[in-house]
């Protein structure tokens, strides 16, 4: 199910929903990135792991792949708001 939209957006949501335009781009984008074979192969992974854990399905955190490989629980907050290129 999706999530309920909010009265009170942050900017780039309110962005993309004033500009349809805008936001047809951007998922024409995602769509090509994320049928990649390599970002296929990374969210089965970390979805396997989610099911190893016992946690899939039910929210709470994300798993993470740190810099040395492994895969951590994480913060969802945390982890999505790395290397997104912050101004």
């Amino acid at each position: 199910m999706a999530p309920r939209k909010t009265s009170t957006p942050k900017k780039t949501t309110q962005y993309y929903r004033d500009n349809p335009e805008a936001r047809d781009k951007k998922d024409a984008y995602n769509k090509d990135y994320n049928a990649k074979p390599e970002e296929k192969e990374k969210r089965r992974e970390l979805a396997e792991e989610r099911r190893k854990r016992g946690v899939m399905g039910k929210g709470g955190k994300d798993m993470s792949h740190t810099k040395d490989g492994r895969i951590v629980a994480e913060e969802p907050s945390k982890n999505r708001a790395r290397n997104r290129g912050k101004k």
